[in-house]
């Protein structure tokens, strides 16, 4: 279904932030890939020229994405959804296992990720059922719809094994939060993660403690504010707490796989394996901080020319900016990627279309949760999970998704706006 004919208006705004981050994120895969073996600019055995057609596939992307009617993706929006979890059903069957993981389906010489792709299936899917007339997320059963909505294709890509890509689906839980979820859903989802993670930092006894205390102080300050304060209802939500960090052990130890369990602990500083688990995190500190303020330049980062830092052209790519341009250079990165995050916020916010304002937060949320656990897991911040930074990541799929996910988005707002 195309659309009209009728010129539309794209935001030139965030076209441009989005060439931006991929023209600067192909410059430092040139750099990251970069050896002295090429012979041609044109020697598709190279990642750099490989990312180069698929930045020109992009455009060919674009522009359908551009003349195809909004219509259509609302009409056609729970389809696409189900195609997509087939698509990451079919991994298990017919999938192709890379670096221990069956994450891609394989055509020959060319790999592709459905997981990529699912993410904007997913947000297509999750604005069209939130837009429903008929829903209500102040009610418990659209609350759950919703939720099973957004937990699906994590649920999916979880045993392929993928967590940091499962991870993703949980920044969905933002736009419904806008649309009217109650706030005490994402204080519960911080709560857990913060218990989980003082849990293991500090172990149960002490966190016990540390729950018996904050709950009896909160206790009393309400108290002397309203006096039918409930300790009944304070005893079970430290009851609950409590019992969940006695789980958290339990989940450590059998839910997630030796190799996460051991991030985890290079993170809370428990272990030192800087030769072995610990080896691409500690790399790509020494690459970031040898950059100083202004860099090394291009081609001229230590670490980079000398492939000290692995994964450096896909996961840990902020690292060649670290190097090479420095702290400047990041801070320019950081600043892209944030104008690009608000920019997309402001133009979900003037969308008349509810559809279109839950697709845009949406897409926000992905590419924020993106964007900050890659930066964390680059600097040593946060544990490595495997989650590429948009636009700038090597890899076809990663850099078609995110380009479907924004320019689907572009798409609504020039309809809106022919519309206002």
């Amino acid at each position: 279904m195309l659309a009209s004919r009728n010129p539309i208006k794209l935001d030139w705004i965030t076209i441009f932030l989005y060439i931006a981050l991929v023209s600067i994120g192909w410059v430092n895969i040139y750099s990251a890939s970069f050896n002295d073996a090429s012979t041609s600019f044109f020697d598709f055995s190279q990642v750099y020229t490989k990312q180069m057609m698929f930045i020109c596939l992009s455009v060919v992307l674009i522009i359908f994405i551009l003349a195809v009617d909004t219509k259509f993706y609302e009409r056609f929006s729970s389809i696409i959804y189900i195609l997509s979890l087939l698509s990451l059903i079919g991994l298990f069957f017919f999938g192709k296992n890379i670096n221990g993981a069956t994450s891609w389906y394989g055509i020959g010489s060319f790999t592709f990720q459905p997981s990529e792709f699912a993410k904007a299936a997913t947000a297509l899917a999750l604005a069209k059922y939130v837009s429903d007339i008929q829903t209500n997320l102040k009610e418990f059963n659209h609350q759950i719809k919703a939720l099973i909505i957004i937990i699906l294709p994590a649920l999916f890509v979880i045993p392929q094994p993928d967590p940091g890509s499962a991870l993703v689906y949980v920044a969905l839980i933002f736009p419904l939060y806008r649309e009217g979820l109650h706030f005490i859903y994402l204080l519960l989802g911080f709560i857990v993660a913060a218990l989980f993670v003082v849990t293991l930092a500090f172990g149960i006894a002490w966190i016990a403690v540390g729950i018996i205390l904050i709950a009896i102080l909160l206790y009393f300050i309400n108290k002397k504010k309203n006096k039918r304060t409930s300790l009944f209802k304070y005893s079970i939500i430290t009851i609950a707490c409590i019992g969940f960090s006695f789980s958290v052990n339990f989940i450590f130890e059998n839910v997630l796989e030796q190799r996460h369990r051991d991030r985890f602990n290079i993170v809370l500083g428990k272990e030192v394996d800087n030769a072995n688990i610990g080896y691409n995190t500690n790399q790509s500190e020494i690459a970031i901080g040898s950059g100083g303020w202004t860099g090394k330049g291009w081609l001229q980062g230590t670490q980079t020319m000398g492939k000290f830092v692995p994964e450096q052209d896909t996961d840990y790519i902020f690292s060649t900016v670290g190097e090479e341009w420095g702290f400047l250079g990041s801070i320019l990165v950081v600043f892209l990627f944030l104008a690009l995050i608000i920019r997309v916020l402001v133009l979900a916010e003037r969308q008349k279309s509810q559809y279109s304002r839950v697709y845009g937060y949406s897409v926000a949320s992905i590419l924020f949760i993106h964007f900050f656990i890659n930066i964390g897991m680059v600097t040593g911040l946060l544990p490595t999970i495997g989650i590429p930074l948009p636009f700038f990541s090597y890899g076809g799929s990663g850099l078609w998704g995110f380009t479907i996910l924004l320019f689907i988005f572009i798409r609504f707002d020039a309809t809106n706006y022919i519309n206002r």
